[in-house]
């Protein structure tokens, strides 16, 4: 009867014991999903200032109609996207840094207020996007280090855990993760 006890108690523990290590490791994942949301979330609120960006220059220059529809055309790609697209955020960065080039030949449209404040705002969402980042990448790590100490690691597999991998976007991270460069 005592053996029963101890093998019964033994059990228990070891799957309160188990039960802790699930529950740690859902916390971690879903911090990694919400670091995925809050940059997909970035990614919408720089999407959406752009037309606003491009309004506002174009009422300066009428004539540069190429820079403006290859601007609204890689937005619009980055944003069918559906997330973190390598491709279509480089392509985005790149329009948003011939516009801002376009910008510097127009004094009134860089005294403009409209302008600064679009700009502002649009470093501001580049600056928050890459807090974004940092964080996913933390929580990843976190993650990562949680599932694979011991003694984790002897269940993580077991109970559906897999590794995340730390969001790479390839050689156009740099470009993405900083804000266009512009300078007066």
């Amino acid at each position: 009867m005592t053996t029963g006890l101890i093998i019964i108690a033994v059990i228990v523990v070891l799957m309160l014991f188990v039960v802790s290590i699930y529950n740690r490791l859902v916390g971690m994942r879903q911090t990694v999903n919400q670091g995925l949301a809050d940059i997909d979330a970035q990614l919408r609120q720089r999407h959406d200032l752009i037309p606003n960006l491009v309004s506002t220059v174009k009422g300066y220059a009428t004539h540069e109609k190429e820079t403006f529809d290859a601007v609204i055309a890689a937005r619009n790609r980055a944003e069918a996207g559906g997330g973190v697209d390598a491709g279509a955020e480089a392509g985005l960065g790149a329009a948003l840094g011939k516009l801002f080039a376009l910008a510097e030949a127009y004094p009134d449209l860089k005294a403009s207020g409209n302008f600064q404040a679009l700009q502002g705002e649009l470093a501001d969402v580049e600056d928050k996007l890459a807090a974004a980042r940092r964080a996913l990448n933390a929580a990843v790590a976190r993650y990562n280090a949680g599932r694979e100490s011991f003694p984790a690691v002897m269940f993580a597999s077991a109970l559906g855990f897999q590794p995340a991998e730390m969001p790479r976007i390839g050689e156009s991270e740099k470009q993405i993760a900083q804000a266009p460069k512009v300078e007066f």
